[in-house]
């Protein structure tokens, strides 16, 4: 694996208390892994650099790619342009974003592909309610019979296929999807936890509201550990939602004040979360490809440039609205 120390001490200085957490009982990680069905390293180091070898940036959303292991149990399973997450605990594993409705497949494949079983599977979570990132949950469910978590203001989505009127991408001529019940509403702050472990902080995973993209986008940070077999590696992950202002042709953001100050509030809590190594629902969006090359994942302060990033993009947007473009 790719050498990203930092010391456990720091990460648990760092901890912050969750507000809620959505928990099933389960032992401890340490204590447990030997007889749970975790995933296995696979090809040279942790398969990342097979990742960079076939896919290019600003890929097909459907084109396969290989798995690989960012931390510990937290794995990439989504192909080539749309992410896929998984993070494995012996109390069960959680899985972030399905991709399209073509594209489950592949999830389905990388999954099995790294020694996990479906069915161990607990919890499937949301980026945002678009086809391209949760129009694979209807197949996820029904392979794995995972409870489904959402957002309130995604809800609605779930429930008819279709985006919201509010959405600025309502008129952009997206696809329906199937229907999916959401067994779980997640509030800003509130916590998926497969273990009630107090001595671990691992794997509890917190949701940020950062509406913008949509209105029910939600973005995740949890704490990634080497398993008992490596070097001892604390990383703090955060995958965070798309924040980028895209819409139908038509829309005008100028139009709509609110959902500007409604992206500045998610640009600048983004700004500040625990992130030592930063994922987005699109691969390109955090140049995943170029830190892969580059030598590893991580890197202080991605969040902060991600969010610093996608915040010109929207000034720039805005101008050009102002200037009659």
């Amino acid at each position: 694996m790719y050498a990203r120390l930092l010391p456990l001490l720091a990460i648990a200085a760092c901890a912050t208390a969750p507000a809620t957490a959505l928990a099933d009982a389960g032992s401890g990680f340490a204590t447990a892994v030997e007889n749970a069905k975790m995933p296995q390293r696979i090809l040279a180091g942790n398969g990342a650099q097979a990742f960079a070898e076939t896919c290019e940036d600003w890929d097909e959303w459907d084109k396969p790619a290989p798995p690989f292991q960012i931390l510990g149990g937290t794995w990439y399973v989504g192909t080539c342009g749309i992410s896929s997450i998984l993070i494995a605990d012996p109390a069960g594993h959680v899985l972030i974003d399905s991709g399209t409705d073509k594209g489950a497949a592949h999830v389905l494949e990388n999954i099995r592909k790294i020694g996990v079983d479906p069915h161990d599977i607990r919890y499937i979570l949301m980026s945002h309610e678009h086809f391209d990132h949760v129009g694979g949950h209807s197949a996820l469910v029904s392979a794995t019979g995972a409870k489904v978590v959402a957002s309130a203001a995604a809800l609605e989505t779930f429930r008819t296929g279709l985006p919201s009127a509010e959405d600025p991408q309502a008129d952009a001529g997206h696809p329906a999807m199937g229907s999916v019940k959401v067994d779980r509403v997640m509030a800003d702050g509130e916590v998926v936890a497969l273990t009630t472990d107090p001595s671990t902080s691992q794997n509890r995973l917190t949701a940020h509201a950062t509406p913008g993209h949509t209105l029910g986008a939600l973005s995740w940070t949890w704490t990634a550990c080497s398993l008992p077999d490596e070097p001892p590696v604390c990383r703090r992950i955060a995958y965070v939602d798309s924040l980028s202002a895209v819409s139908a042709d038509d829309y005008r953001f100028t139009d709509h004040p609110d959902l500007v100050a409604t992206f500045r509030r998610s640009f600048a809590k983004v700004a500040a979360l625990p992130c030592d190594e930063l994922f987005t629902p699109h691969p390109s969006g955090s140049q995943m490809l170029d830190r892969i090359k580059a030598g590893g994942f991580g890197g202080y302060g991605q969040c902060e440039a991600y969010a610093r990033q996608q915040e010109a993009a929207l000034d720039k947007r805005l101008a050009m609205e102002n200037a009659g473009g």
